[in-house]
């Protein structure tokens, strides 16, 4: 199974996608770093990134969604999948892909924003972010107003998954 991980910047997908992995005894793949080095200077000057920005990134997503399946390899994915297409390109009708949306308060979020050093995502565009998200339908979603280990223990509870 490829677990990806998604929501807008600052509701954990990185913390709480590697401890998943280690939970589950399985590799993590970190979205971002399948930016484009022209995508990462547009977002650290605080430029939200339009469709145009994002295909090739989402394509690089989908191509080590791909290896992965082909291999019969299981992952959990940060990708923040904001918008139904990029979840169809990324999942479609895979059925050993799924999404679990991770959803917090703008509150929370911007707090946690706040508090983050050293990631290229400026917190300005946290509106930007909020504003292209299409909440899925049909996903696991899971609220990040507790801590990591409660949130991958929902996530492995409700996707009823053997822990190593």
């Amino acid at each position: 199974m490829i677990i990806i991980l998604m929501g807008v910047s600052g509701v954990g997908k990185t913390t709480v996608g590697k401890l998943l992995a280690q939970r589950l005894d399985i590799p993590f793949h970190e979205g971002d770093d399948f930016h484009s080095p022209d995508n990462i200077a547009k977002m650290e000057r605080g430029e939200p990134l339009n469709d145009r920005d994002r295909i090739p990134w989402i394509e690089s997503i989908q191509k080590c969604i791909d290896t992965l399946l082909a291999r019969r390899q299981a992952a959990v994915i940060a990708c923040s999948a904001l918008k139904a297409d990029y979840r169809q390109q990324l999942g479609g009708d895979r059925d050993r892909v799924e999404f679990v949306l991770l959803r917090g308060s703008l509150a929370l979020i911007q707090d946690r924003l706040g508090q983050r050093q050293g990631h290229f995502m400026a917190a300005s565009l946290l509106d930007s972010q909020m504003e292209a998200l299409e909440a899925p339908d049909d996903s696991l979603v899971v609220e990040v107003d507790q801590s990591p280990d409660a949130i991958v223990q929902s996530i492995t509870d409700q996707l009823n998954l053997a822990q190593s």
